[in-house]
């Protein structure tokens, strides 16, 4: 993929280049630029070079720019957003061509996390970064890929044996459920009514609740006690429920195969009880018993879901349909998850401010495909709840 500085058809080595009025071209900008005259096989062809200010990037990347701006504007600070450029750099790296020289990797990246912090239009990024709209759509995409392919398989990882005991014993510290493993939520994503398929699209419960025709893609995500992504299932379409979202991901295949076995999966009332999700009562007339399940199981849920509204709060591009194309959006949906996990690992807070309020409506599952054994299990589990809350001890470790 040719990208900025390759955008221009007319790289072959055999053109000569001569600049009309004289051209400046610097990094990242072209200065007093009419056009360029290339020359070669059998006559001249005109290049136009339109003339763009990037003054905006040349300020916030000074090192003397203030760190609270700098963050303001990428959603992290200088040291976590250098951090990203170094391990992307052998990846997203351009070579210089005999008509442009290639932006640099900051460049590049800022290009990227600044549309996804701020999901402002690509017209708005093209005049902060003084590049072309079709240039910043294109980096916005390769610099997403990148991240997808070089930090995706560092930064969301299903824990190992060690960081299984940790996360038991979290979040047994946050409502004194054993042996959960992970609090599960599935969001959704409004994108513009796509031109095939669109029913699969359609959010039935969104639209019946804000009154106007909505269609969106899902994200699922599995988080610890901190709110990091453990796992993720991205793009599935908004008409479908949770249960079925879920029977689709690597987390159910894994299930499958025994590897959570004596392990659970905190999610809410849209899934299906398993024997490894386990999920509040959803019956009516609870008894005392149940409900203090349920209280101890949303302390649980309130993870997930807060982890969540601190990643459309972070990536404001999730928050409003988007431009880009729905074949590219997981992608990009993948990226905003990895730099949520990074953001939350190297604890870079929220500004107030950047608030989100989730409106995601559950699908309430059949009860078909409901475990016997994990109604015993989740009837144990709430029994011990309510016999240590009484008593005033905590059995479980």
């Amino acid at each position: 993929m040719l990208l900025p500085a390759e955008e221009n058809p007319a790289t072959e080595s055999s053109l000569n280049t001569e600049c009309s009025r004289g051209v400046a071209v610097k990094r990242g900008r072209v200065e007093s630029v009419d056009s360029v005259r290339t020359s070669g096989g059998g006559g001249q062809r005109r290049l136009w070079v339109k003339s763009r200010s990037n003054a905006w990037w040349e300020q916030c990347s000074r090192r003397d720019f203030p760190d609270g701006e700098f963050k303001k504007a990428f959603r992290m600070s200088r040291a976590t957003f250098d951090m990203i450029c170094e391990e992307l750099e052998p990846v997203v790296t351009k070579k210089d061509t005999m008509l442009r020289l290639a932006i640099p990797v900051r460049q590049r990246v800022a290009v990227c996390i600044w549309r996804l912090a701020t999901g402002e239009p690509l017209r708005e990024v093209s005049k902060r970064f003084g590049l072309g709209i079709s240039t910043c759509h294109k980096l916005v995409l390769e610099v997403s890929a990148a991240i997808n392919g070089v930090l995706m398989p560092k930064f969301i990882q299903w824990p190992d044996e060690f960081n299984t005991t940790r996360i038991k014993r979290e979040f047994h510290t946050v409502a004194g459920i054993p042996n959960v493993v992970g609090a599960m939520y599935t969001t959704h994503i409004p994108i513009i009514a796509p031109k095939a398929s669109v029913s699969s699209y359609f959010n039935k419960r969104r639209t019946a609740r804000i009154q106007k025709t909505s269609y969106s893609v899902t994200v699922q995500g599995v988080v610890d006690p901190t709110g990091v992504f453990n796992d993720v299932c991205i793009g599935w379409p908004g008409s479908m429920s949770d249960g079925e979202i879920l029977e689709k991901s690597a987390i159910h295949h894994r299930a499958s195969q025994g590897l959570l076995k004596d392990l659970w999966v905190v999610g809410n009332s849209g899934y299906v009880l398993r024997d490894w999700m386990l999920v509040p009562y959803s019956h009516k007339n609870l008894t005392w018993t149940q409900h203090t399940f349920n209280e101890k199981v949303g302390e649980v849920e309130k993870v997930a879901k807060a982890a969540f509204m601190r990643l459309k709060a972070r990536w404001s591009c999730l928050q409003r349909r988007t431009e880009v194309k729905l074949q590219e959006l997981p992608v990009v949906l993948g990226a905003c998850c990895v730099l949520h996990n990074i953001c939350e690992m190297r604890g870079e807070g929220l500004e107030p401010e950047l608030r989100f309020d989730l409106y995601d409506d559950e699908f309430p599952p059949e009860n078909g495909g409901r475990s016997e054994n994990a109604v015993r299990a989740r009837d144990q589990i709430a029994h011990e709840l309510l016999h240590h809350r009484q008593a005033g001890t905590n059995k479980f470790v």
